[in-house]
């Protein structure tokens, strides 16, 4: 079984979403030990911006240039990581009411026709619902125990959209809320989260197929 460990936050050692996403792994690996682990880390290595030259893999034209097939070559390595996971452990942080950029440029490179959907006569269909995927949220507020909170957030339900349409189907999110809101917020925030580490990664991929 293969695990690709993505990170996003850009606060190193101080991130909650880099601790909690340690966690989950560390939980996964402790109950599948056969699990082989690749870690990105997109605060660090970041995938540039679409632009022109990054088009190819979404008109389908053929590179013709130096700077197209780099970009070209970018998008095939992160798609095809992708794509060869069984279980994904993303760090999602809260910034400014979404995910950070950094996350949304790997989303714009994974995105692809014909490698995570397709479209059809009946409309778009995904074509990488073969994997489970867990979510680790941070958020400095609370967002989730109201219906204004919830409409201010577009986080886990961007998310929960963008793996819906590529055909992901167990999607599991960790929440760690109110970490901005003081020290025992915080503190019940993160045991909030390492509670529901334990819920996430309770089911295994193929039973998760399986059902």
């Amino acid at each position: 079984m293969k695990l690709l460990h993505i990170d996003s936050s850009i606060l190193s050692a101080n991130s909650v979403s880099r601790q909690l996403t340690a966690e989950t792994v560390k939980a996964w690996v402790a109950i599948h030990p056969n699990t082989e682990v690749e870690y990105l880390d997109l605060a660090v290595n970041t995938p540039p911006h679409l632009n022109e030259d990054a088009l190819g893999f979404r008109t389908g034209q053929q590179a013709t240039t130096e700077a197209q097939r780099a970009q070209n070559a970018i998008s095939e390595q992160l798609v095809s990581q992708f794509l060869a996971a069984d279980v994904v452990v993303m760090g999602a942080p809260f910034y400014n009411f979404t995910i950070p950029s950094q996350l949304k440029a790997w989303i714009d490179r994974v995105l692809q026709a014909g490698r995570t959907f397709r479209y059809t006569a009946n409309g778009p269909e995904g074509l990488a619902g073969d994997k489970k995927v867990i979510v680790v949220e941070s958020r400095g507020g609370q967002y989730s125990a109201t219906e204004a909170g919830r409409a201010m957030e577009h986080q886990e339900t961007y998310l929960q959209t963008i793996f819906g349409f590529i055909g992901v189907t167990d999607v599991q999110f960790v929440r760690a809320e109110g970490l901005g809101m003081g020290p025992e917020a915080r503190a019940a925030g993160i045991a909030n989260g390492q509670a529901e580490i334990a819920r996430a990664v309770a089911t295994p991929v193929l039973e998760a197929q399986a059902a």
